[in-house]
């Protein structure tokens, strides 16, 4: 005999589905309004200069890939193309240093025991907290008195050295959440330390490997005060200081172009984002909440 369902329980549904129906429609209001700037872009990088400063809508009369066309061809002696292979000559490497010194690192501060451990890590987190234009004098000095201005060398060298806290404080974070039980099956089995890492841990670190890609990829693609400050030469420029040649304010300044060539740049991360997001947001939420 099938149960008929109590007024309470009725009015206990209806409610919870006008809740979830509210839900939804403030988080799409509030996606839309996130997402405008991105979606206007799209739309202005069809427009002509004069549309895109007396219109307010993202919807082109027209649609032309002329302003892509000219201004990945720019009007200079260099194209985009080689402003993109400049720009991944530096994010690469500084990626992949990144992740061997952060995992290194953090590797050593999650799994041993040393003097003045607790000091070290301290310091280590205090620079979280020291303004990156406190550093800019003294380390533009240094790598000028060693001649490397005008190289990718002082976009890397502070990966290398793992001077980058955030990614190291995500990794011992990660690996703390990682049992202790694994490492000692592992020396039971004849493991070394390194062993260790690279066996056991790496591949529990995936999460947090993919994470430390995502972010320093967005941030050190998207830089434009480190080129500017160390990167003089044009034939080097990266896609950031790329897109700044074609901002004149004595000239007319080919908006569309620019609108064309920035949405170009941002495609990379977007599909880097999407394509890993599951294990970033595993990575994410692994070394934020355990530990």
């Amino acid at each position: 005999m099938a149960v008929t369902p109590s007024l309470s329980e009725n009015r206990k549904l209806q409610n919870q589905k006008i809740s979830a129906v509210m839900r939804y429609v403030v988080l799409t209001l509030v996606a839309v309004v996130m997402l405008y700037p991105i979606i206007w872009l799209v739309g202005a990088s069809f427009k002509e200069n004069n549309e895109i400063f007396t219109s307010i809508g993202f919807i082109p009369k027209r649609l032309d890939f002329q302003a892509y066309i000219d201004g990945w061809n720019t009007k200079g002696d260099y194209t985009f193309t080689l402003y993109f292979i400049n720009t991944f000559k530096y994010v690469v490497p500084k990626i992949i240093f990144t992740l061997l010194s952060a995992t290194l690192t953090a590797y050593g501060f999650a799994r041993f025991e040393f003097p003045f451990k607790k000091i070290m890590f301290s310091l280590l987190m205090a620079t979280m907290f020291l303004p990156q234009v406190v550093t800019r004098i003294p380390l533009y000095l240094f790598w000028k008195n060693l001649g490397l201005l005008d190289t990718y060398v002082p976009l890397i060298a502070n990966s290398v050295f793992a001077q980058e806290p955030f990614f190291v404080f995500m990794m011992i974070q990660f690996l703390r959440s990682i049992p202790r039980d694994l490492d000692e099956a592992a020396t039971i089995d004849g493991c070394g330390e390194f062993g260790i890492l690279w066996r056991i841990l790496v591949p529990a670190l995936k999460p947090a490997l993919i994470s430390c890609v995502i972010f320093q990829f967005v941030w050190t693609f998207s830089d434009f005060l480190g080129p500017l400050i160390y990167i003089t030469s044009q034939d080097k420029f990266p896609v950031s200081l790329a897109l700044k040649l074609n901002i004149d304010p004595s000239t007319n300044t080919p908006w569309n172009q620019v609108f064309a060539m920035s949405l170009i740049s941002l495609l990379p991360a977007i599909i880097l984002f999407f394509s890993a997001q599951k294990y970033f947001v595993d990575g994410v939420t692994s070394s934020g909440i355990k530990g």
